[in-house]
């Protein structure tokens, strides 16, 4: 396994974790989903578009390339309006755990239908993953967790699932910040005809500065960055080891819900928690990664990364 797919995995998860960080304040503010959606995109996409006209890169695409980044697009739309949607029904730090069951999903979809080898340890680590989302359905003194926000983070979770393995099998060869800016603008067209849809759901412009400064920081950091790092990382190591080092996308939801929002760490949700990285850790220490390759390949994603290249 290569080492810089490692760490563009780990960082990748971190920045997607950040998103209750800026959803959660702009819906204080009355902002609705399909706004923090479409903003969080529209700013994306914008940067990206900056990023390569910096780098004076075609945005010429061709007829096959586009059927594939329109079903990239759309399955990343329907994951994330989903996922958001969820926060309305439970605390972002369930919601955001939950979702870590998408890696399970991985690792069935390219086993039955790309024929990819399940190891012991795989099967091991789904078990421990599949205990901790059980233990985290209930919540304080039995009381069951949202119904309806389950389901909407098992969709998520889904077509996110398929949005990895995608882009592992799919035989597009751009760079990863191309790929990401095609990406997230059918996301933008597509959650504009989703704004239509009910008249609860009309777009509405960020109500104050602080607002638009969260817009800024959900373009940037769990969807430009996280994108952009999480596709090198599918790259370089394959779906599944990617999908699995998305457990620390739970853990630093968790600790934003905590320490920012005041969200309650029950007993159960800590245990479901460590059971979760525990999974992944099986699967982490079952590779060849040794520590001290960290700051070499640190040094070639930053010298890449200033480059805008994948």
């Amino acid at each position: 396994m290569k080492h810089k797919g490692i760490i563009c995995g780990i960082l990748a998860a971190v920045c997607y974790g950040t998103n209750p960080f800026g959803a959660l304040p702009l819906y204080e503010e009355g902002v609705n989903t399909s706004s923090v959606l479409f903003y969080r995109f529209s700013m994306a996409v914008l940067m990206l578009a900056v990023m390569l006209l910096a780098e004076r890169k075609s945005f010429k695409i061709s007829g096959r390339e586009l059927k594939t980044l329109g079903s990239l697009g759309l399955l990343f739309a329907a994951s994330s309006i989903t996922y958001y949607q969820s926060f309305r029904f439970m605390d972002a730090g369930i919601a955001s755990t939950i979702l870590f069951v998408y890696p399970v999903m991985v690792a069935v979809i390219m086993a039955t239908c790309f024929r990819e080898k399940v190891t012991a340890s795989t099967v091991a680590a789904i078990t421990l993953a599949l205990a901790g989302i059980g233990l985290l359905y209930k919540g304080d003194a039995g009381v069951p967790v949202s119904a309806m926000g389950v389901l909407l983070v098992m969709v998520s979770s889904l077509t996110y699932a398929v949005y990895i393995v995608v882009v592992n099998q799919s035989s597009i060869r751009m760079s990863s910040l191309k790929l990401t800016f095609y990406v997230l603008l059918i996301c933008m067209l597509s959650l504009l005809a989703y704004s239509f849809t009910s008249p609860d759901l009309h777009l509405m412009l960020p109500p104050s500065p602080r607002a638009w400064f969260f817009a800024c920081w959900l373009g940037l950091v769990p969807t430009v960055l996280s994108l952009v790092l999480m596709t090198v990382a599918v790259h370089e190591v394959g779906a599944t080891p990617t999908a699995i080092m998305g457990a620390l996308e739970p853990l630093t939801a968790v600790a934003i819900g905590v320490m920012v929002f005041g969200e309650s760490l029950t007993f159960r949700l800590l245990v479901g928690i460590v059971l979760i990285l525990s999974a992944v850790l099986l699967i982490v220490l079952g590779k060849n990664f040794h520590l001290r390759t960290v700051r070499h390949a640190l040094t070639a994603i930053v010298r890449k990364t200033w480059r805008w290249k994948s």
